[in-house]
């Protein structure tokens, strides 16, 4: 009921802001939107703003509150704000930023800006900064937050007790302490919980848990956001390759790897970029577009290529050209529905090499059923439409074999493009369309070619 309420009462103000805006009432827009709204409702306010508009709140917005709401940007807008800063104003925004956040903030600025700010650092925070950013963004290295707390395995569970409140705040997300030997190689995990209701005396060897694998630091994100999933993790150590603890990732790093790889994925799928700012200027959106529009003009053309080889058959019997779209969408339709579940089933890994000749032949079989009854269906429609049952039978021959062939293509495409390192979903789909328009072109008019010559 509260959660209700808060976000009805967050909806209100966001109202109030946007009518403060049309009316020109920029203190009450200013006292808005620093007393009443989130860092990360602030944030979602600039992502929906046009550009002129997202200047003008940006910079309403109290200094204090800058770092906050940068973290809850997207990359794009985020970089374009870090752009007008310089290295002493960066330095003062990013204070109380944890070294993976920061880490990431860092990764869009120049390396002479990157470096300046470094040097605005105390040398404990920089190291920790520095140590991140040595890894890959796209790493649990680069995930990781070397903000940890550490015990050792000798000391009783009342120490460890006396020794955390000594702290006046633990790191976020600390569900457990991490159990690591006096040369920091990782032993094992501590939850919270079962420390609260273990028997003080007890040695925190008796009380912790090594089943606990830790997640390697060179693993990928999207890897390490499956290993989250599958084991309902909130936080997991991550280590080097002798095992000695770097840090550790929490959940809601994961979350925005999770996020980001659902907004790859569809985004990919038209050519664009996951981080494509909603309200960009015209001449940038254009000039991003431009590129996946002139690859898409060569597959057509291919296409086109094709059908003009079979001219002379076209202008004989004028059905094939109402009835060519019906193959060609029909196998773009089928091969869609099986690209799209092998780059699902890839990216949550249940694809592999023990199981992909499984898939092949059920998505063949599929192919096949399909094929022969929406031939049946189409068959029937096209010797009713235009009274000759040639063409019915030439039709239903094509839509079997583009089926099949896009059903193989769906399942063989994603998992060779893989093995090229090319991302199946930016790729993908251009490539099957291509195909599926090739083949079912190519079987209906050279079916038709065949027995109408």
């Amino acid at each position: 009921m509260t959660d209700i309420l808060e976000k009805s009462q967050a909806r209100q103000r966001l109202r109030s802001l946007s009518e403060a805006l049309d009316s020109g009432a920029l203190k009450q827009v200013a006292r808005i939107l620093n007393g009443g709204l989130s860092p990360s409702d602030i944030a979602h306010l600039l992502e929906s703003s046009p550009p002129r508009q997202r200047a003008l709140l940006w910079n309403l917005v109290d200094k204090e509150l800058e770092g906050e709401v940068l973290q809850y940007l997207s990359d794009d807008i985020r970089g374009y704000f870090l752009s007008q800063l310089n290295a002493q104003e960066l330095a003062d925004i990013i204070e109380d930023f944890e070294s993976d956040d920061l880490a990431d903030l860092l990764q869009q600025l120049p390396d002479t800006v990157i470096q300046e700010v470094l040097e605005t650092m105390d040398e404990q925070d920089r190291q920790r900064v520095e140590e991140v950013l040595s890894y890959p963004e796209d790493t649990a290295g680069g995930l990781m937050n070397t903000d940890t707390i550490t015990v050792r395995p000798d000391i009783s569970i009342d120490v460890v007790l006396r020794y955390l409140r000594r702290h006046r705040n633990l790191p976020p997300m600390t569900d457990s302490l991490i159990v690591v030997s006096r040369r920091d190689d990782f032993i094992g995990m501590l939850p919270i919980t079962k420390m609260l209701v273990s028997n003080p005396a007890s040695t925190v060897r008796e009380v912790m848990d090594t089943d606990i694998e830790p997640i390697p630091v060179s693993l990928s994100d999207t890897k390490v956001a499956t290993l989250f999933e599958r084991y309902d993790l909130i936080s997991a150590p991550v280590v080097n390759e002798e095992g000695r603890l770097l840090g550790r990732i929490t959940i809601d790093d994961v979350v925005d790897v999770i996020r980001e790889d659902a907004d790859h994925s569809l985004m990919s799928m038209a050519g664009l970029d996951e981080d494509e700012d909603t309200f960009a200027p015209v001449w940038k959106t254009s000039r991003r577009r431009a590129v996946w529009l002139g690859i898409n003009l060569i597959t057509a053309l291919i296409a086109s290529a094709v059908i003009g080889l079979f001219e002379e058959t076209i202008a004989k019997v004028v059905a094939l050209a109402v009835l060519m779209p019906i193959v060609a969408s029909m196998g773009g339709i089928a091969g869609s529905q099986t690209l799209t579940l092998v780059i699902r089933g890839m990216a949550v890994g249940q694809i592999s090499g023990a199981n992909v000749k499984w898939l092949l032949n059920r998505e063949f079989l599929s192919g096949i059923l399909n094929g022969m009854l929406w031939a049946a269906v189409v068959a029937g429609a096209a010797m009713l439409w235009f009274q000759d049952l040639l063409i019915g039978a030439i039709i239903a021959a094509a839509l079997v074999i583009n089926l099949v062939a896009a059903a193989l293509v769906g399942t063989v495409l994603p998992l060779f493009l893989k093995s090229r390192n090319i991302d199946p979903a930016l790729a993908g789909s251009v490539i099957l369309t291509t195909v599926t328009d090739v083949v079912g072109f190519m079987a209906f008019l050279g079916l038709a070619t065949i027995f109408y010559a």
